[in-house]
């Protein structure tokens, strides 16, 4: 079998298989390898996770609390006002956020004042100097120029999972819809960040579909989030099997091998993980995390225990230059 160190471009879903069907900790040393070839160990970027407007999406995606489809305790919001978007991203600035990030439960992006006033979100949040992401849903290729031209440092659009298992998730767009979305959002000089979800009962081939896909792309995405499913009572992927930690530690190091330069985020699921588990997925190559308390509508870990776990891994937040 061919080391994952040597692996090259374009890798195939087959090739990410064979890396995660290897021993685990030769797999995660491999992976270590190459993330301290390209990244300092010991730097971990910290970003925070704002939802700007909640519920009422018409997408069907069967993972998330947000969807009009389904009956979740999730109560829809209107877009909130720009200063309390900004007076949260000072708030996360203060903890140690260097990245902020924010979220429209949203099936795409329309003209119009609520855009406005998403674009003057952007505006403020660079003006303070962190790091600006968002997540709108589907954007065509004038909009993705405004945002730039905004000052938005990185569009997340996730693939979610792999092409072969995408319908069993969502049917209110296809895999190319989400494809054309990064290609304009590429096109208009944004970074890309886009990754998936684990545990939504998808085969081991489907997930290194997702790997190989987001690999093969050109360039590579800037930042890749992995997500753990979490479960939320009221949609159809509630029952689905937990996935143990070794699954996502894999996946992890699968990414890392095939996108050296990428962050690799570990996003949501952090709460049902060990510190243990979360320690291997960092020395696999995940080097960026989100604090504060919620992920849009889901649970994160304290900030006081994500403090405590990054003292005991020597692990210190990125600082951005100013």
């Amino acid at each position: 079998m061919t080391s994952a160190r040597e692996a090259t471009r374009p890798v195939s879903a087959g090739t990410i298989v064979e890396w995660m069907r290897r021993p685990l900790l030769d797999l995660v040393f491999d992976a270590a390898s190459v993330h301290r070839r390209h990244h300092a160990p010991d730097q971990l970027q910290c970003s925070q996770l704002l939802s700007i407007k909640t519920g009422g999406c018409p997408e069907d995606c069967g993972y998330c609390s947000q969807s009009a489809h389904h009956k979740t305790p999730v109560e829809r919001e209107p877009l909130l006002a720009v200063d309390a978007v900004l007076d949260e991203a000072r708030r996360a600035r203060a903890s140690g956020a260097d990245r902020f990030c924010m979220g429209a439960a949203w099936r795409e992006v329309k003209d119009g004042p609520e855009f406005e006033r998403v674009l003057e979100m952007v505006k403020g949040v660079k003006q303070l100097g962190l790091e600006t992401c968002v997540t709108l849903g589907m954007l065509d290729a004038a909009q993705a120029q405004r945002l730039r031209d905004a000052g938005l440092d990185y569009y997340n659009h996730n693939l979610d999972t792999g092409r072969s298992h995408y319908d069993q998730v969502v049917t209110t767009r296809t895999y190319d819809d989400r494809l054309d979305t990064l290609r304009a959002v590429r096109e208009a000089g944004i970074h890309v960040c886009s990754g998936g979800i684990l545990g939504l009962g998808e085969s081991e081939t489907a997930r290194a579909e997702l790997i190989a896909e987001l690999a093969n792309l050109d360039p590579q995405p800037e930042s890749v989030p992995i997500n753990a499913l979490v479960k939320i009572e009221g949609t159809p992927l509630a029952r689905e099997r937990d996935l143990d930690w070794s699954e996502i530690v894999k996946t992890i190091a699968a990414a890392r091998i095939a996108m050296p330069k990428t962050v690799i985020r570990l996003s949501a699921g952090r709460t049902a993980m060990t510190e243990e588990g979360q320690a291997l997925c960092f020395l696999a190559g995940a080097n960026s995390i989100f604090v504060g308390d919620e992920l849009l509508t889901t649970p994160n870990p304290a900030p006081a225990s994500d403090a405590a776990l990054l003292s005991k891994l020597g692990l210190k937040p990125l600082q951005r230059e100013s």
